[in-house]
């Protein structure tokens, strides 16, 4: 199996740092290869602009999704988004690796999004959800928080995290990729949120890093995500409830 990591934290010393590392050391293990997408270390541009164009299908006003569309059709997808759709296309297992920032991802991988699900290419109207281009494909978050796990959950002060994944994981539905659940790090900064000392927060923290790499050698295991789909709701537009 080969698993693709884009990774988006601008610290490589990071507890997300540690994350990744830690995935590539148990998928390799595991018999599995692994490539990384350092977003923040390559530089990689995550704002949709006209200057990513050389073959304009408008040279006067620019709307990307038209953009898209043409530079797929003519071969002129921009070096960087080329580049990273290859890193997808030959990967089993996508996993995004990111910190919760304002109750969501980075802007870094949120542009990310914007320019490699590429319209035209990666999806149409006809090519998305089961019948999506990365429908043989396998997708999951790995996101780390600085307040604790208590601080999660429906109504509470932190959010609920069904609610603020939601749109990460449907566009990866949306792009036709089978979503396993979440794994969450909660707490990493600890210090701030808790009253962990030093050395009960580091061993709760390596204890996460071993969970998470025995919950990558057992992904099998997982049930995935379900997303509603045109069966899941009546005439009426609502969705059915059990």
């Amino acid at each position: 199996m080969h698993t693709h990591i884009v990774h988006a934290h601008p610290e490589p010393t990071s507890y997300n740092g540690a994350l990744t590392d830690t995935a590539q050391q148990a998928l390799t293990r595991s018999g599995g290869t692994v490539s990384i997408s350092d977003l923040c270390a390559e530089g990689f541009d995550p704002v949709e602009r006209a200057a990513h164009y050389t073959d304009r299908a408008d040279a006067d006003a620019f709307a990307a999704l038209n953009e898209q569309r043409n530079a797929w059709k003519t071969g002129t997808v921009p070096g960087d988004v080329a580049t990273e759709i290859k890193r997808l296309e030959s990967a089993d297992l996508l996993i995004l690796q990111f910190p919760l920032w304002w109750h969501g991802p980075p802007a870094v991988l949120k542009g990310w999004m914007d320019r490699v699900f590429m319209s035209g290419g990666l999806y149409t109207s006809r090519m998305r959800y089961d019948a999506g281009y990365f429908r043989d494909k396998r997708a999951m978050v790995s996101v780390t928080t600085g307040a604790p796990e208590k601080a999660f959950g429906p109504d509470s002060r932190g959010g609920d995290f069904d609610v603020m994944l939601w749109p990460v994981q449907y566009s990866l539905h949306y792009m036709g990729f089978t979503v396993l659940p979440p794994f969450i790090s909660y707490g990493v900064q600890g210090h701030g949120y808790s009253y962990e000392g030093r050395d009960s927060l580091e061993a709760r923290l390596r204890d996460n890093l071993d969970a998470w790499g025995k919950r990558l050698s057992n992904l099998d295991s997982d049930t995935p995500l379900h997303f509603p789909g045109w069966d899941d709701w009546d005439e009426g537009g609502a969705a059915a409830r059990a």
